[in-house]
């Protein structure tokens, strides 16, 4: 991954978006909800899993609809996917119970090292590392993005629109129950909370206790964290032996807002302004298809100092902002400023937006902000502050909040319209 531009640069790209010209100003649609239905309810009835032919189907759908829209190089592109994550996880659990076995029987350099292997394997995975389990133990595949371009593909600026269109299994660690019910227990509390549990930590804490058992000599500690990761092997197993979900509000109501603002943008063109419209695949094995989309053009969206705004899961009552993201350890996106004038522009626009939010699972923003670009994401939360019918059956199109995802289209309109009104200095 190359290194990106300098952030004075970046940061000169804050003061042309905010300085260009107020707020208030510019003209920004009553986004047409039959449009958002249209996508939806056309993609929903697709089994999208990652790198499978309904994903494919839902890539070409898509294309189509942004040509119809009025975007040019409409592009379908292949890129190398593993499959989704639970068998790699479940292997390197599997790794780690033999090593707690190891353990009771006394074989201490054997347990430790298998362990250790166990927590290194799982961070890799789940934490967007290097990803070498997985590629030595799956098969490669294909998965499709789909990249279209909306104005001047020679302008001074650049921003790039994402979501995604495949669609993530279910499994009982999704079920919603608990945090309704301590919702309606203690609301405040809940409603102070700006991330989800670290729900990734026992793939590192279990094993990490079963070390510590061996490192003492307490078989006890062995066996509480055998426990632990036969729980999340567990859960693992319910989740791929599980069915793909419609994936209404993750994420065909990001990929709504694309198509949306696709209409909006090649109907009326911001001067000025190279937007890309990009929808990956395989973003539910954690990251494949975005990784591919920034091996092919990072350098030369680094090139051109782009921004990227992200629209993941937005059909939940309450839009919010996520600042960053982090299964096991939290990192910020880069470029602050661009969250700072996204959420400047939505209270121009009397559209509400909460600030502050850290997710504890991952998103495509992580793959563009390490590349070095500013990187913002859009999502939704519900008022026990969960993303609605996350990774459920229940996460079909009659449920999804149409006048939030509506609002992300008009918000994603006018951040392309600010952007476009400035100018990017060297």
């Amino acid at each position: 991954m190359t290194a990106g531009p300098s952030i004075r640069a970046y940061e000169s790209s804050a003061t042309a978006l905010t300085a260009a010209k107020p707020m208030g100003e510019g003209r920004v649609p009553l986004i047409d909800e039959s449009i958002l239905r249209e996508v939806v309810e056309a993609l929903a009835p697709l089994v999208r899993a990652p790198c499978s032919q309904a994903e494919r189907a839902a890539a070409d759908w898509i294309a189509s609809r942004l040509r119809k829209a009025g975007c040019h190089h409409v592009e379908l592109e292949d890129e190398a996917s593993w499959g989704s994550f639970p068998p790699n996880l479940i292997a390197a659990g599997l790794l780690g119970i033999a090593g707690g076995i190891a353990g009771l029987a006394g074989r201490e350099l054997l347990a430790i090292g298998a362990l250790l292997v166990s927590i290194v394997a799982v961070a890799d995975e789940v934490q967007n590392g290097p990803r070498v389990l997985r590629r030595l133990l799956r098969r490669k595949r294909r998965t499709v993005n789909v990249v279209a371009r909306v104005g001047d593909p020679d302008a001074p600026r650049t921003i790039v629109l994402m979501a995604h269109h495949d669609a993530a299994k279910t499994g009982h660690l999704f079920d919603q129950t608990l945090l309704k019910k301590i919702y309606a227990r203690w609301p405040a509390f809940v409603h102070a909370r700006r991330s989800a549990p670290p729900e990734w930590w026992i793939g590192v804490i279990a094993p990490a206790v079963a070390i510590l058992g061996v490192v003492t000599g307490q078989g006890w500690l062995i066996s509480l964290g055998i426990a632990g990761i036969v729980a999340g092997v567990a859960l693992l197993a319910d989740i791929e032996r599980s069915e793909t979900v419609p994936g209404a509000n993750d994420n065909l109501s990001g990929v709504a807002a694309l198509v949306a603002i696709a209409e909006e943008l090649s109907s009326r063109p911001v001067p000025g302004l190279d937007v890309w419209i990009v929808s990956t695949g395989a973003e539910e094995t954690l990251q494949d298809g975005i990784r591919g989309f920034m091996a092919r053009h990072g350098e030369e969206l680094q090139r051109r100092r782009a921004v990227t705004l992200n629209f993941e899961t937005v059909g939940s009552p309450h839009l919010g902002l996520l600042e960053g993201e982090g299964p096991l350890w939290m990192e910020d996106y880069r470029g602050p400023w661009l969250r700072d004038t996204i959420a400047s522009i939505a209270k121009g626009r009397g559209i509400e937006l909460e600030r502050g939010l850290r997710a504890r699972s991952s998103t495509d923003s992580v793959i563009t902000s390490r590349a070095g670009l500013p990187s913002a994401c859009l999502v939704s939360l519900t008022d026990w502050r969960a993303l609605a019918n996350y990774h459920l059956r229940t996460d079909v199109p009659e449920n999804l909040d149409y006048r939030t995802i509506a609002n992300a289209s008009r918000l994603g309109v006018a951040v392309a319209q600010s952007f476009g009104r400035g100018s990017l200095a060297g």
